[in-house]
């Protein structure tokens, strides 16, 4: 449980940092998008590996699940509602998400 709340932690930090890095752009919501983008693809590759329980929990369950986002991403599906840009950036928010998990699982099951 430590493990996890470290992790949380450290990954909810780095999306701070990312989220405020980046310039805002209301037509497309880029840092969440990249932020989950990233994530998806580093959680498929360290599912690949293997590695044991403590370090996914703190890799996995707390550094990805605090620099994901899934709150923030529905809450702006919520603001770009019923608009062109609001469908394609759900549609591809998850088809690209779940399209980047089997590719970074694919590249993590290669090494």
């Amino acid at each position: 449980m430590i493990l996890a709340g470290l992790g949380a932690a450290l990954g909810a930090i780095f999306r701070y940092f990312l989220t405020v890095t980046v310039k805002a752009n209301y037509l497309w919501p880029r840092a969440t998008f990249f932020i989950n983008m990233t994530g998806a693809f580093c959680l498929g590759f360290l599912f690949a590996l293997g590695v044991d329980k403590n370090t996914y929990t703190f890799l996995g369950t707390g550094i990805l699940g605090g620099y994901t986002t899934f709150s923030t991403l529905n809450k702006e599906l919520v603001t770009l509602r019923k608009t062109k840009i609001g469908l394609l950036y759900a549609f591809s928010s998850y088809l690209f998400g779940l399209l980047l998990v089997y590719i970074g699982f694919y590249l993590g099951k290669m090494m």
